[in-house]
């Protein structure tokens, strides 16, 4: 039963509860059609000319809008145009190999304002805060900004955190982010939120916010460079499995390659052994085709195809959907994603013998496309995961 229902009076705090809402919902509508007039947020949020005004003053007050030129030159009278103040809060992303960070800041509406590639060569069990803090700084540097203006850091490393231990798992191969405390010592050490996640679960976000699999419940991404990996969305939301490991298929057991025996020590053997960028050097170098790194070889290889010599991608595609048979035998995905530098550069011709072969391979039949995200999939997404944590905390304006 309501208060008014039990002839108490209405709860302290409702119509406060209730500006808030309104104010989320204009935020939100600023975000995704840009500049509106105060009538024309009033018609899309259901809200009088006289409300709609107050929530822009008060969104205005607290510098989340700002006044952006007027509706002169169409048809009426002009009217004021608002817009999401896009300093209202900063963010970074990373993407962490043994060799670089790559760190891209964005302002609140997702805009893109600096970028910067940390070097960071050998293998350094010490130092990781230090380097990741310089990186950091040195991208917020060249948006004019303080690393203190972030007010989210969003971390793509391999492997995988796990929640019971606190421990990076399934990347022995990254040398010093294998404290118990990393996360509490990434904290302390730049002073802002960070969170940390897998770089191929990051690159599926980039995907589903704004990618091919935006508006898609059931996906994998399968991601392939110098190491193969996936990520499984089920529902519409990350599976990330007990140990925060789900996805991790490169040890996976293949059909042409040798079984591991124990994936904490071995580094070579399953799906990695077949698709993995030292496996496709192999391939490529079998057949005459010389490269030094494996996307340039598979680019060669499309090359050849087109003119009509096949033969390096169709084994890579059938490496590619032999692995796919297993995952989407259990998973049953709507969609398949190939992500990466050996898929992208195999392009429609590596996609579409991938389709062909999995066809025959397995009873799920899902679509299969090749990943259109703009630059790094993993920087993308480790932007859009923070812009979605800091638009929480900066569009809450219940005080």
């Amino acid at each position: 039963m309501t208060a008014a229902g039990n002839g108490n009076p209405a709860q302290p705090g409702t119509p406060r509860l209730l500006r808030a809402i309104n104010d989320r919902a204009a935020l939100e509508l600023l975000l995704e059609q840009g500049p509106l007039s105060r009538s024309q947020l009033g018609g899309l949020t259901g809200l009088s000319k006289p409300t709609a005004s107050q929530l822009l003053a008060r969104l205005e007050s607290a510098g989340l809008v700002v006044p952006v030129g007027t509706t002169a030159g169409r048809p009426g009278p002009g009217a004021q145009l608002y817009e999401i103040n896009p300093e209202a809060a900063f963010v970074a992303g990373l993407d962490v190999n043994p060799a670089r960070i790559r760190v891209a800041v964005a302002d609140i509406t997702g805009q893109v304002v600096a970028e910067h590639r940390h070097p960071t060569p050998g293998r350094q069990a010490s130092g990781t805060v230090d380097r990741v803090r310089e990186a950091v700084d040195a991208a917020a540097a060249a948006a004019g900004l303080d690393r203190s203006a972030l007010r989210q850091i969003v971390i793509g490393t391999p492997g995988a955190l796990d929640g019971a231990t606190g421990k990076l798992r399934y990347a022995p191969h990254l040398p010093g982010w294998h404290s118990p405390r990393l996360l509490e010592e990434l904290v302390e050490g730049l002073g802002v939120p960070v969170a940390l996640e897998n770089d191929v679960n990051l690159a599926a976000v980039a995907e589903q916010r704004v990618g091919q699999a935006v508006g898609v419940s059931d996906f994998v991404l399968l991601w392939v460079e110098d190491g193969v990996g996936a990520a499984i969305v089920l529902g519409g939301k990350l599976h990330r499995g007990h140990t925060g490991g789900a996805g991790e298929v490169g040890y996976m057991p293949l059909p042409g390659a040798p079984v591991v025996k124990n994936v904490r020590r071995e580094n070579a053997g399953g799906f990695q052994q077949l698709a993995g960028a030292p496996a496709v050097l192999a391939l490529a170098r079998e057949h005459g085709i010389g490269a030094r790194t494996a996307a340039e070889a598979v680019a060669r290889a499309a090359e050849a195809a087109e003119r009509g010599d096949d033969r390096v991608l169709a084994v890579l595609a059938h490496r590619l959907a032999t692995g796919l048979a297993a995952i989407v035998a259990v998973v049953d995905p709507e969609l398949v994603l190939l992500s990466g530098d050996i898929p992208q550069a195999g392009g429609e011709q590596l996609r579409a013998l991938v389709q062909e072969e999995l066809t025959g391979l397995a009873v799920p039949r899902p679509r299969l496309l090749i990943s259109t995200v703009q630059g790094s999939p993993v920087v993308v997404g480790a932007l859009q995961s923070a812009l979605g944590t800091a638009r929480e905390r900066v569009f809450t304006t219940i005080n």
